[in-house]
This record gives C-alpha cells, sequence and structure tokens, in this order.
C-alpha cells in the first residue's frame, strides 16, 4: 500500500488555482453530499465549529471515496493536537492565528517527524499510516505534508514577508473576519480599507512564491482575488447555505414579504 499524494500540495506548487468549500455543520453525512459537489477541496473547521476528533475523524472518512482533498482548520497552534490530528491522516492543515515567522516555523516543525521536527512517532496505532500498512510511512509522510497558515491580525500583516519566508510553509491564508476586527472594521471585510489590506498581501505572498488563500462567499471578491493571484480560494460555507436557503424557503410559504439574508461568510 502506497501513501496517497498530496494532490492539493501538487496544485499549489503547480499554480493551478483550487476552489474550496467550508464545512462547519460537524457532520459526516452533510460532508460526503458537499464531496460530490466536486469542490478541489473541503475545509473542516475545528475553531468555530462543535467538532472534535471523533467528528473530524468521520468526515475525513466520508470524504475519502471523493476526488476532495480534505483539510482540517486546527483550534490551536499545539504540537500534541496536531500530531492527533495528523495521526487521522489528513496531510493538509490550516493553523490559525500565525503572527510571527517562529511561529509558522514551529507548525512546520510539528508536522514533520524526529529529527526533522517534534512530530511523535505512533503510526502503527494510526488511520495515516493504515495501521502501518503503507509500510514507508514514516519516511514518505513529511513530504507529502502541506502546512497552510493564516494570518487575520495587524501583527501578522506585519511581520506577513518574514513568514512567507518560512521555509515549510506551503501557503498563506488571509482570515478577512478577524483581519477586518483587527483593523478597526469589525464585521465589514469588505470595507476599503480592509480590502486594500488584503491586496497587498497576496502580493506579498505570491511575491514570495507562496500561494495565497482565502474565504468569501462574494462572488465579485472571489474572482478578484482569484485574478490577483489567491490559487486556494474558499468559496461558500455549509451552515451558511443552509440557514439562507432554509429563511427563503420559510418565507416563501409562509408569506413573509423578504427573509433576511445572512452576511456572507466572513
Amino acid at each position: 500500500m502506497n501513501i496517497p499524494v498530496n494532490t492539493f500540495k501538487l496544485a499549489l506548487g503547480e499554480g493551478r488555482p483550487q476552489i474550496g468549500f467550508w464545512l462547519g455543520l460537524a457532520n459526516a453525512y452533510c460532508a460526503e453530499i458537499c464531496a460530490g459537489a466536486g469542490f478541489d477541496w473541503l475545509l473542516i473547521d475545528s475553531e468555530h465549529a462543535p467538532n472534535d476528533l471523533q467528528t473530524m475523524l468521520a468526515q475525513l472518512q466520508a470524504i475519502a471515496p471523493y476526488p476532495s482533498h480534505p483539510i482540517i482548520r486546527v483550534p490551536i497552534g499545539d504540537a500534541t493536537r496536531i500530531k492527533q490530528i495528523l495521526d487521522l491522516g489528513v496531510q493538509t492543515l490550516l493553523v490559525l492565528i500565525v503572527e510571527t515567522a517562529e511561529q509558522a516555523a514551529e507548525m512546520v516543525r510539528a508536522v514533520r517527524y524526529l529529527l526533522v521536527g517534534i512530530r511523535g512517532v505512533g503510526s502503527a496505532l494510526a488511520r495515516a499510516s493504515r495501521w502501518n500498512r503503507i509500510g514507508d510511512y514514516l519516511h514518505a509522510a513529511d513530504e507529502q505534508m502541506c502546512v497552510l497558515v493564516q494570518v487575520e491580525t495587524r501583527r501578522g500583516i506585519d511581520n506577513l514577508k518574514a513568514i512567507t519566508s518560512v521555509e515549510g510553509v506551503d501557503g498563506v491564508f488571509i482570515g478577512p473576519a478577524d483581519l477586518s476586527a483587527s483593523l478597526g472594521y469589525r464585521g465589514q471585510s469588505a470595507h476599503a480599507d480592509v480590502q486594500r489590506v488584503i491586496q497587498s498581501s497576496i502580493s506579498t505572498i505570491c511575491a514570495s512564491g507562496k500561494a495565497a488563500g482565502i474565504l468569501t462567499a462574494d462572488e465579485s471578491l472571489a474572482k478578484g482575488y482569484l485574478e490577483s493571484g489567491c490559487t486556494f480560494v474558499a468559496v461558500g460555507v455549509d451552515a451558511t447555505l443552509l440557514a439562507n436557503a432554509t429563511d427563503r424557503l420559510a418565507a416563501k410559504y409562509k408569506g413573509i414579504a423578504s427573509a433576511a439574508t445572512r452576511p456572507a461568510y466572513p
């Protein structure tokens, strides 16, 4: 049995845009429905969604038969937590609130085995190695790991050039919601001042040779980010789609003049 090739990392390395979708419902059945839609990648969120190791595992198993590449956003940049998540079999992580090059380097070390990194060896117990049925897993795993760091504060933006210089960081994801709050525009990620910072950041990331990513459900913004050089863009969130669709359906049959549409995340 061979280790799975990280097709998402390969695509980013070749500069091929990857369109993704956010999973926040913490449900394997919903994850499988979305996996059949044809997105290049699906992100399982364990920051704001009620996910634990068991629900993340169930969603990874539900997505596995489909071409969509699973990514997990970890709730905290903690090496022990990351080790457990990697053992579930995920090969791409998004680590939130990275503000310095030192933090980014620690996250790179967390996904690589000793002595290059600090990931502990326990592959016999892990789905990642298919319980050691992938004979060379310990030697092949590091190469297939993809590290995405999330920059979403003013401090992170100030240190962006240094963060992008860290070897082993494959991409930088701009977090518009927290970034707008950090800049003094909470809930206004489309504000002109926020967008100027985002566009400047995308240019910095692309100039470094790293992949730039972002999430927006606004079609015009998503297309603009892709045109600016972003190569991994999430274009929707399962919970928001469901909430808006049910609002519209209820309004249609209950005679409500119009259903309020929730702001497109973020």
